[in-house]
C-alpha cells in the first residue's frame, strides 16, 4: 500500500474561517499528495454543516468520517458530531466519548493515534482556538518524528489553542492559515518525497559534519550529544534540515554557524520531551504497590524519604511520585518528610515544572479524585495547578547527568525513557553512578524499553515487566575499591617521571595480570597469589585449590591469610609480615599442608614486587609463590635405617639433641609470633581509633553536608515562592496601573467633573474638568474642600450637604450654576469600596447646560404652540407678511376667506391681493407700520382667488424681535359686507 502523510488539522472557535483560509492556500494546479483529518469542537446535539462549508473553499473531495472509513491520498475528512475518531492501520475509528461534555478533546485524541500509527509521517496543525486541546498532542507527535505547526496569534480569532501549543516548545512552524499550505507541501516534498535520505546511508558519509554539529552544541547550549545513538541524532538533524529545505548535512553545518537561533532549536528539537502525568499506569501501579511502601519501611518517625526523577522534562513524572509519597504518607498516618530532586537540562522545562500550571487535557491521565485533591482549577478552567502541599515536595534544578555530580543517599530513583537515546557506553556509565547514588536496597524505576543491561552484579530485578530494580550490594566494586587504596588514580601514574612530561605518548599502566605475569618470569612457579601488605588478593595465577580454600560466611575482600589451609596459614603470616618489614624475599621449605585429608609438602616463597608500575604504588605489592616440595628418595630412608639398629644408642643421643634444637626454635617462633601478635594488636589499635576519628570527621561532614543541601532546597524553595510572589504582585501592579489608566481616561473621556473626599471631606483627587467649576489645582490634594473658592452661583452649602450624605448614605442631586453661565447636576454619593465599607463621598457635575436651554426652548416653543392653535383655528383670515410684502403665513381662515391654498398665498406677494386702486393707500399704512405707528382697525377691499372683490375689516400688527426692529407685518381680516370704505 502506498504511504502519504497525515495532516491532522484541529479547531475550535474561530476555526472555520481558518479551516477556509487553510484550504485556499492549496495549489490548484497540482495535488497536495497528503490527506487532510479535520477536528473540530462540535455540539453534539445538532448535525455539523462544516463538511459543506470546507467543499466550497477546496476541490478536493470532503466527507463526514463513518466507522472504519480507510483514508484515501488527496482527500478531506470531517469528524462527526459527538464522536472521538481516532487512526490505525489506514483508517478512521470513530468512538463514543468518556468524557463529559465540556471536558472532551478530541484534537488529542486524533493526533496521539496519528503519532503512535505513522510516526515521521504524522503532521498536526492547530488552528483558532479556546483552551487548550491538542496540546499534548503535538508532543506525542513531535516525539514520534511528525512535524508540528500552529496558526499565528496574531491572525487568530481565539488564540488560546495555539498559544498553549506554542508554549510546549515543539512547534515547528507559526504561520497564518493562508501560508500554510505552501510552507506544509514544500516540507513533505523534502523530507518525506523522493528526495529523502536514508538515514543509514547518510550517517557513514556525515561523521565529520556530525561531528561539528555537536561542537556548535556544545559551544553554544554547553550541553555534549556525541554519546547520543547516531540514529536518534540523525533523524533529529534531518527535520530540522526539512524544515529550512537544506539538502546537506554540510550545508547545514554553515546555516547553523551563521544562525545561532537555530541552534537554539536544534538543541530543543534533541531533547525528549514526551511525558505525561503516570505515564504506563501499570508501571506506576506496581511502583505503587511494591516500591513505595518500601521506602517507608524501617525509617523512624521524622526520617527523610529522598527521591530523584533524572530528565523530568517539564515534570509531570516528578509530580506523579510525589503524588504516591503523599498518598503513602496519609496512609500510614506518620510525620515523614520527603525530598524529591528532578532535574534536566532544558531549562524552559524546568521553567514550566516550576510553574506546576498543566493544560485541562491532564485529566485525561489523571484520576478524578488525585485531580480534586492534588490540583485547583485556573484560568476559567482552561489549566490545572499542582496544589502547594506537593510542589513543596518538590526542587527543581538544570542538571546535566553526564557532566554534573549526582545526588546521594536516594531511597528511590526514576529515569524512564531516557537511556533508550543514549549509547552503551554511556548507558553503563548512568546505570553505575545510579547505584552510587542510591542507598542500600534503594529502587531503580526504568522505562518499559530499558534494563539495566548487564549490570546484574548491581541490581536485582523486582518487577521486570514494569523495570522496577532494587540495588544489591557491588562486591567487585569494593575489590576494585581496595585496589583503588593501592593504585593511584589514572591520571597520577607515571606523573612522578620527569620524562614522561616530556614525552607525547605516556606509557600505558600494566594490568594485573601483566604484572603479576612478569614478576612470574623470574620464577619457576605454577600457583602465585599478587597480594598487598594486609594479604588482600589483587590477582590470582595458577589452580591454588591445593592450598587456599574461601572463608565461610560473607566474602567480601578475598584475603589469602583467612584462606590459607591447615599447616600454611601460620608461616604464610610470618613470611608475609617479614617480606613487609624486611622489603626482601622470604622462603620456607617443606611446609606440611593438609589438603583433602592428607598432607603435601609446599614450598613458600613471599617476594616483594619491584618492577614496573610498582615504584609508584602507595603501598608495595607482593608475590605468593606456592610449589609441590620434591618427595623424599626411597633409598635415603633404607640407608639410613642399618645404622639405627646398629647404633642404637647413638641414634637416640642424636633424637634429643634434634629434639631440643627444634624445642628451641619453637619457642623462638613463638615468641616472635607473640611480639609480631602485640604489634598486630597495637596496630589494630590505632587503625581502629583513626578508623573512629575518621568515622566521625565523615559524619560530621555528612551531617554537615545534609544541612547546606536542606539549607539549600529551603532557599531555593524560598526563592521560588518569592519568585511567585514577586511575579503576581508584578502583575496586580500593571492590572491596577491598567486600571488607573483606564479610569483616568473614562473620567477625562466623559467630561464628568469629579472629585473624591475623605470622612473630613479632605480632596483625594479630582479630574481636569472639576477645575473649571471649583478653583482647584494639584497642591489642593489633601485640603479640605470647604477651604476652595468654588464659581458657583448662590449654592453655599457643598460642605453640609457632603455632610449630610456621610451621615445618611442617602446621595444628593442639586441643579448649580457656575459664574460662567453653565449649568450643572451636582451629585453627591457615598464612596464604597469592594468590601462595601464607605470611605469618603464622591461630588460629581453634569453639565446640563444644553439641557437648560432646550428646556427654555422648549418652554417658547410650547408658547408659540399655544398660538399657532389660535391662528389655526380662528375663524379670521390672519396673514404674515415681510416688509416687502412677501407672504409668509397664510391660516385656513384666510384660505375660506380668498381661495387661496396656503402653498400658494406663500409663493403671492400682498399687492396680488389687493385692488390697483387701493394699492397706494395699503402701502402707506405698511410704511406706517415698518416705523412701529399703531394703527386703528380699518375697512378696505381685497381680491379672492376667483378675482372678485371682498370688502373686509383689517387689523394689522407690526412684528418687532428682540432689537426692537420690525421685521413683518401679521393681518387679521373678517369679511364685512357692510362696511364703508
Amino acid at each position: 500500500m502506498d504511504t502519504f502523510p497525515i495532516v491532522g488539522i484541529g479547531a475550535s472557535a474561530g476555526g472555520l474561517a481558518a479551516f477556509v483560509a487553510f484550504f485556499a492556500g492549496l495549489p490548484a494546479d497540482k495535488e497536495p499528495g497528503m490527506a487532510f483529518v479535520l477536528v473540530q469542537h462540535l455540539a453534539p446535539d445538532h448535525d455539523s454543516l462544516l463538511t459543506e462549508l470546507i467543499q466550497r473553499a477546496t476541490r478536493l473531495p470532503v466527507v463526514e468520517v463513518t466507522d472504519g472509513m480507510v483514508v484515501q491520498v488527496n482527500c478531506v475528512y470531517i469528524i462527526p458530531p459527538n464522536r472521538d475518531m481516532a487512526f490505525l492501520n489506514g483508517a478512521l475509528h470513530l468512538l463514543e466519548p468518556t468524557a463529559p461534555r465540556g471536558h472532551r478533546l478530541p484534537i488529542d485524541y486524533l493526533f496521539r493515534s496519528l503519532a503512535q500509527d505513522q510516526h515521521e509521517r504524522a503532521i498536526g496543525i492547530v488552528l483558532s482556538g479556546t483552551g487548550s486541546d491538542g496540546t499534548l498532542g503535538v508532543r506525542s507527535i513531535k516525539d514520534g518524528g511528525g512535524m508540528v505547526m500552529v496558526q499565528s496569534a496574531a491572525s487568530a480569532e481565539f488564540d488560546g489553542m495555539p498559544n498553549s501549543a506554542l508554549a510546549t516548545g515543539v512547534v515547528d512552524y507559526e504561520l497564518p492559515p493562508a501560508e500554510m499550505a505552501a510552507q506544509l507541501m514544500a516540507y513533505v516534498s523534502h523530507a518525506l518525497g523522493s528526495s529523502a535520505r536514508s538515514v543509514a546511508v547518510a550517517a557513514p558519509q556525515s561523521g565529520k559534519a556530525l561531528q561539528k554539529v555537536f561542537l556548535l552544541l556544545r559551544a553554544q547550549t554547553k550541553h555534549d550529544f556525541s554519546q547520543y545513538k547516531p540514529n536518534t541524532i540523525y533523524r533529529r538533524i534531518e527535520r530540522r534540515m526539512a524544515v529550512h529545505q537544506v539538502q546537506t548535512l554540510g550545508d547545514y553545518v554553515q546555516y547553523l554557524q551563521h544562525t545561532p537561533v537555530e541552534v537554539e532549536a536544534l538543541f530543543r528539537d534533541l531533547l525528549i520531551g514526551v511525558t505525561s502525568f503516570f505515564r504506563d499506569p501499570e508501571a506506576f501501579a506496581a511502583l505503587e504497590s511494591l516500591v513505595v511502601p518500601r521506602l517507608f519501611d524501617g525509617k523512624p518517625a521524622g526520617g527523610v524519604v529522598r527521591a530523584w526523577t533524572a530528565g523530568c522534562s517539564t515534570g509531570e513524572e516528578a509530580y506523579s511520585i510525589a503524588i504516591l509519597l503523599q498518598e503513602r504518607l496519609e496512609t500510614l498516618k506518620q510525620n515523614f518528610k520527603i525530598q524529591v530532586f528532578a532535574t534536566d537540562i532544558d531549562s524552559r522545562a524546568i521553567a514550566v515544572a516550576r510553574a506546576g500550571l498543566y493544560p485541562a487535557s491532564i485529566a485525561d491521565d489523571i484520576s478524578a479524585e488525585r485531580l480534586a485533591r492534588f490540583f485547583t482549577q485556573e484560568a476559567e478552567g482552561q489549566a490545572y495547578r499542582v496544589h502547594k502541599s506537593i510542589r513543596d515536595m518538590l526542587v527543581f534544578s538544570e542538571q546535566d547527568l553526564i557532566r554534573d555530580p549526582p545526588f546521594s543517599k536516594l531511597d528511590l530513583i526514576t529515569c524512564r525513557n531516557l537511556l533508550i537515546y543514549l549509547d552503551t557506553d554511556l548507558q553503563k556509565k548512568l546505570i553505575a553512578m545510579f547505584h552510587y547514588s542510591l542507598k542500600p536496597g534503594g529502587m531503580l524505576f526504568l522505562g518499559t524499553s530499558e534494563t539495566v543491561g548487564e549490570f546484574v552484579d548491581l541490581f536485582a530485578p523486582l518487577e521486570r515487566k514494569s523495570k522496577l530494580y532494587q540495588r544489591k550490594e557491588d562486591f567487585q566494586g569494593a575489590q576494585r575499591a581496595a585496589l583503588g587504596r593501592f593504585l593511584p588514580p589514572p591520571s597520577m601514574k607515571h606523573s612522578t617521571s620527569p620524562l614522561a612530561a616530556g614525552k607525547t605518548h605516556a606509557p600505558q599502566p600494566l594490568s594485573l595480570r601483566e604484572l603479576t605475569e612478569q614478576s612470574l618470569l623470574k620464577e619457576d612457579a605454577k600457583v602465585a597469589v599478587l597480594v598487598n601488605g594486609q594479604g588482600d588478593i589483587l590477582f590470582l595465577h595458577g589452580r591454588a585449590g591445593m592450598y587456599l580454600e574461601p572463608t565461610p560466611g560473607d566474602a567480601g575482600i578475598n584475603n589469602i591469610l583467612k584462606m590459607a589451609r591447615e599447616g600454611l596459614r601460620r608461616e604464610l603470616t610470618t613470611s608475609l609480615y617479614k617480606a613487609v618489614g624486611a622489603k626482601e624475599r622470604v622462603a620456607v621449605l617443606g611446609l606440611r599442608v593438609k589438603t583433602n585429608g592428607h598432607h603435601t609438602l609446599v614450598n613458600l616463597t613471599v617476594c616483594p614486587v619491584a618492577q614496573g608500575p610498582a615504584a609508584a604504588l602507595e603501598s608495595p605489592l607482593y608475590l605468593v609463590i606456592l610449589e609441590a616440595a620434591p618427595a623424599v628418595p626411597a633409598s635415603a630412608g633404607q640407608a639410613g635405617a642399618a645404622p639405627t639398629v646398629v647404633a642404637a644408642g647413638e641414634h637416640n643421643q642424636d633424637a634429643r639433641s634434634q629434639i631440643a634444637q627444634l624445642t628451641e626454635e619453637l619457642q623462638a617462633k613463638e615468641e616472635y609470633l607473640h611480639a609480631a601478635n602485640e604489634e598486630l594488636e597495637t596496630s589494630n589499635e590505632e587503625l581502629k581509633s583513626s578508623n573512629e576519628e575518621m568515622q566521625s570527621v565523615n559524619e560530621e561532614l555528612q551531617s554537615t553536608n545534609e544541612e547546606l543541601e536542606t539549607s539549600k532546597e529551603e532557599m531555593q524553595s524560598i526563592n521560588e515562592e518569592l519568585s511567585t510572589v514577586n511575579a503576581e504582585l508584578q502583575t496586580k501592579v500593571g492590572d491596577l496601573s491598567r486600571a488607573n489608566n483606564d479610569m483616568n481616561n473614562l473620567l477625562a473621556g466623559t467630561g464628568i467633573a469629579t472629585i473624591f473626599v475623605d470622612h473630613s471631606l479632605r480632596i483625594l483627587r479630582f479630574t481636569p474638568t472639576a477645575s473649571l467649576i471649583i478653583n482647584l489645582i494639584a497642591s489642593d490634594v489633601g485640603r479640605p474642600v470647604g477651604h476652595i473658592v468654588s464659581n458657583l452661583v448662590g449654592y453655599d452649602s457643598l460642605v453640609v450637604d457632603a455632610q449630610g450624605v456621610l451621615k445618611t448614605l442617602i446621595p444628593q442631586e442639586i441643579d448649580v450654576q457656575t459664574t460662567a453661565g453653565k449649568y450643572f447636576t451636582m451629585r453627591i454619593l457615598p464612596y464604597r469600596t469592594l468590601d462595601n465599607v464607605i470611605e469618603g463621598a464622591v461630588i460629581t457635575f453634569v453639565e446640563i447646560t444644553e439641557i437648560v436651554r432646550s428646556r427654555e426652548a422648549l418652554r417658547k416653543a410650547n408658547e408659540m404652540l399655544r398660538l399657532a392653535v389660535v391662528v389655526r383655528d380662528a375663524s379670521d383670515a390672519m396673514t404674515v407678511q415681510d416688509l416687502d410684502g412677501r407672504i409668509i403665513a397664510w391660516n385656513p381662515g384666510a384660505v375660506r376667506l380668498y381661495g387661496w391654498t396656503e402653498e400658494e398665498a406663500l409663493a403671492m406677494n400682498v399687492r396680488d391681493r389687493i385692488p390697483p386702486a387701493l394699492q397706494d393707500s395699503a402701502l402707506a399704512k405698511v410704511r406706517q407700520l415698518s416705523q412701529a405707528e399703531a394703527l386703528e382697525p380699518y375697512a378696505t377691499e381685497r381680491l379672492t382667488k376667483d378675482a372678485q372683490v371682498v370688502a373686509v375689516s383689517l387689523i394689522s400688527t407690526a412684528l418687532v424681535n428682540d432689537a426692537g426692529q420690525v421685521y413683518a407685518i401679521a393681518t387679521t381680516e373678517r369679511r364685512n359686507d357692510h362696511a364703508k370704505l
